[in-house]
């Protein structure tokens, strides 16, 4: 069972960790570097030991050490109990989910690992924004998508928002990083999928004629809010498709034409 340890000193060196969460630029420099990510609110810690991640430590206030006492005593790391002002000032805002959790994160593995056991999966390209990363990984999960691929200048999905957002689905969904870009599709392609990308041109034909849940093996590309999906990864795909507006509406923000793409090239599939 972890020990119970009560700080109250927000210079402790021992809650390094949870420092200025609020600074972005830190945090990204930060958390891969030292091979750490921060996992917030009840049910994200747990869904973050469920996947197998291993913590090295929690910082919780008072209230929340009961809630999370199964997780307490199943621990070897140590847990830090402060007070909802002490988190404040550590952590840069007001914590009102009351726990934090420091967890070491895995080694991603290879592209090629990830398509090998793949039907339908994803490939995001320079999607910075956190909030649209957790929201894509939380329809992902929820609509069957079997994996994501990322760019190389993608956001970190482990980011702090990004998990939240997700609802802890960037644990349950296999993702790596692309090494190269676009070349590193052409290993996609290889590996039997028909390249999908989703844009807003008319001259695209509609998502539903291309009829993706009959493919055997389909990757959705997806662009970054605004500039969507660059020339060169265009012209890498197999096909242009589109979400058809009304309303004079011309787009989606990434998030919401995600879900939707995601449900047309998954449903009614064989094995769904």
């Amino acid at each position: 069972m972890a020990d119970l340890i009560t700080v109250d000193d927000p210079d402790d060196p021992r809650l390094r960790d949870y420092t200025g969460l609020t600074d972005v630029e830190l945090r990204r420099r930060r958390e891969p570097a030292e091979g750490l990510f921060i996992a917030e609110g009840e049910k994200v810690i747990r869904r973050a030991a469920d996947a197998g991640y291993e913590m090295r430590s929690m910082l919780l206030t008072a209230k929340w050490v009961d809630v999370m006492r199964d997780v307490i005593d199943e621990l070897r790391a140590p847990v830090y109990t402060v007070s909802p002002e002490l988190a404040e000032r550590v952590t840069g805002y007001h914590v009102h989910r009351g726990a934090l959790a420091s967890m070491q994160r895995k080694l991603l593995p290879p592209a090629d690992d990830i398509l090998a056991g793949a039907r339908r999966v994803v490939i995001m390209e320079s999607v910075n924004d956190h909030t649209n990363i957790g929201a894509i990984f939380r329809s992902a999960a929820a609509l069957g998508m079997d994996a994501v691929l990322l760019s190389p200048d993608c956001a970190d999905p482990l980011y702090r928002r990004s998990v939240k957002v997700s609802m802890g689905a960037v644990f349950s969904v296999p993702y790596a990083r692309l090494e190269t870009w676009p070349k590193g599709l052409e290993a996609v392609r290889e590996a039997g999928f028909t390249l999908l990308a989703l844009t807003p041109d008319e001259k695209a034909k509609i998502l539903d004629e291309t009829a993706p849940h009959t493919m055997e093996r389909v990757a959705l590309m997806l662009g970054a809010e605004g500039g969507g999906l660059s020339r060169r990864a265009l012209a890498a795909a197999d096909e242009r498709v589109r979400i058809p507006m009304a309303h004079g509406v011309d787009s989606l923000n990434v998030g919401a034409a995600a879900a939707v793409a995601f449900y047309a090239v998954t449903t009614g599939r064989p094995g769904s």
